[in-house]
């Protein structure tokens, strides 16, 4: 069975975010892979271990973003594509479902595994987004994943409780941390990542161009600076300081 884990490279979860010329901005902080993809790397290989099948890593980015592709080699992905395109700097989800299917169908899978949502967006629509475009059934939320058959049923976690669903492969799933802490680098996958060659996609090796923005972006402001002075009062008893704070309260009229 073919499996590709769909991850995004992030800002580290320490990083102080700002507004920059109406856009967001987060300095010069290190960018990381998402935490919530490394649950979805591990589920991606758990069901390559039970099936004796492949996992590919998929992204979205930057060069650099192959930093984060090569975690993903690091912890036992077999292979790893970035897609990268100077076009594909402002994407949105939408956009970024379009892409992602169509570097899925290129690539070839049996299953898509993703994270829950990511750090920096929050949004967690790209999974559902993605599987629509595919035309694929979507499993989110999950939980535990067991393939039989050419099919895949998972227990989904819901705040609810807990809810089992089944599906035809190929299929799309969003997976969450009760499929298991991922797992740690090995010494040798690391070396392995840090000779490996990532190949580079750009939107002309999938047949495609740029996906037209369908959210509008606001401009971003910094909440407004305060300016807070501090007096403290002082006096020769705790009769004649409550006697002082009273005349300040009543002359910045508060009360």
């Amino acid at each position: 069975m073919k499996i590709i884990a769909c991850i995004k490279q992030v800002p580290d979860s320490e990083a102080k975010v700002k507004a920059d010329n109406g856009q967001v901005s987060w300095g010069d902080a290190p960018l990381v892979i998402n935490p919530f993809d490394e649950y979805a790397i591990e589920g991606a290989l758990q069901q390559k271990e039970a099936t004796s099948g492949s996992v590919t890593a998929l992204c979205i980015g930057p060069e650099s973003a192959k930093e984060a592709l090569k975690h993903a080699l690091a912890m036992g992905a077999d292979e790893a594509v970035l897609v990268s395109d100077p076009a594909l700097n402002n994407i949105d989800t939408v956009g970024a479902a379009r892409v992602l299917a169509a570097a899925i169908q290129k690539l070839g899978a049996d299953m898509v595994v993703f994270g829950r949502q990511t750090l920096d967006t929050g949004s967690g629509l790209t999974p559902a987004q993605t599987a629509r475009v595919l035309g694929w059934p979507m499993l989110g939320l999950a939980g535990q994943i067991k393939v039989d058959a050419g099919s895949v049923q998972v227990e989904r976690v819901t705040e609810e409780g807990r809810q089992t669903v089944k599906a035809n492969l190929p299929a799309v799933l969003s997976v969450v941390q009760s499929i298991g802490e991922p797992r740690y680098p090995s010494f040798m996958g690391i070396r392995k990542a840090s000779k490996a060659t990532i190949p580079v996609w750009a939107l002309s090796d999938l047949g495609m161009s740029a996906p037209a923005p369908t959210v509008t972006r606001s401009e971003l402001m910094n909440p407004p600076a305060r300016e807070m002075a501090i007096e403290i009062i002082t006096g020769d008893s705790p009769e004649a300081i409550a006697e002082t704070l009273v005349e300040k309260i009543l002359a910045e009229k508060v009360l």
